[in-house]
């Protein structure tokens, strides 16, 4: 019996680590398509969902897995989770287009363990010690020093403000899948994100790409559709059906660093003392809330 147990949970951790990795991914070839491809962040987020949802669509096999049967997932909760990521998704590529791609990403996860544990006491009944009291004052510090760092990005306030809202999005969804919501990757869900941002691409600009070599932005389109959305957001919340809310935020940090590595590698963003730094009392925080009596 131990055993049985044992091995749902170990796949939900991997399959969470997997998401937060494909995720950092994402972030990296969303940040391309900013800058080679002629779309703006909506635009972006916008094909994001509409090839996930074409995916869905047209694979039946993908279909019945993302959410069990093809209308599994009941209407409302698909509209709330389409609505939850549209807004989410969108804020954080506009994080990464104003406050470039390390720092966007860091500060959209780095806020998660702090608003999934805030969350989880105030609306799970979850009880917060005085070590997470600590751990969320350590977070915060972290993510101060985060946005006074310098920024790849043109407009870095507007960019960090992004990022916290993405990073709210992100734990609302990860505390309502697991105060028993039906939040699921479907057809549905990304659906709703996608007539969400419709109007609001059209309005930035349009919808489709107007510079860069048209065979990579529409393979960098259909990598961002797949692996980073639709595979990721499946391997997410399959994992949150065993693994807690915070552990679970705590596991995301994967994402950032990846996007990390990736901004500093592919784009040549700068590694500055404060980014280590705040990374660092991000990382300290984190660590303090899993540990156990916390």
């Amino acid at each position: 019996m131990t055993t049985h147990v044992a091995v749902p949970v170990r796949h939900g951790l991997l399959s969470i680590s997997a998401a937060a990795v494909a995720w950092g991914a994402g972030g990296a070839v969303a940040a391309l398509l900013l800058r080679t491809g002629g779309l703006g962040p909506v635009a972006v987020c916008a094909w994001r969902f509409a090839v996930a949802a074409g995916c869905l669509a047209l694979l039946p096999a993908l279909r019945r897995t993302a959410g069990g049967r093809a209308c599994g997932a009941p209407r409302r909760a698909a509209v709330l989770t389409g609505l939850a990521l549209a807004v989410s998704q969108c804020a954080y590529f506009g994080s990464v287009q104003y406050a470039g791609l390390g720092l966007g990403t860091l500060i959209t996860i780095g806020a998660g363990p702090v608003l999934t544990s805030l969350g989880a006491h105030l609306l799970l009944g979850e009880r917060l010690t005085a070590r997470a009291s600590v751990a969320l004052a350590l977070a915060l510090g972290g993510l101060a020093l985060l946005v006074a760092a310098p920024a790849a990005g043109p407009r870095p306030l507007l960019g960090a403000a992004l990022a916290v809202l993405a990073g709210a999005g992100q734990s609302g969804l990860t505390l309502w899948a697991r105060g028993g919501g039906s939040a699921r990757a479907s057809t549905g869900a990304f659906t709703t994100g996608l007539l969400c941002l419709l109007p609001l691409a059209v309005a930035e600009g349009g919808v489709l790409p107007s510079a860069g070599e048209p065979l990579a932005t529409a393979g960098a389109l259909l990598f961002l559709g797949t692996v980073p959305t639709l595979f990721a957001y499946r391997w997410y919340f399959a994992g949150l059906t065993v693994v807690p809310g915070v552990t679970a935020a705590v596991l995301v940090l994967l994402e950032p660093a990846t996007a990390a590595v990736l901004g500093v590698v592919c784009f040549g963003e700068p590694l500055t003392p404060a980014l280590v730094a705040g990374s660092a009392l991000l990382l300290t925080a984190v660590a303090a809330l899993t540990c156990r009596g916390v």
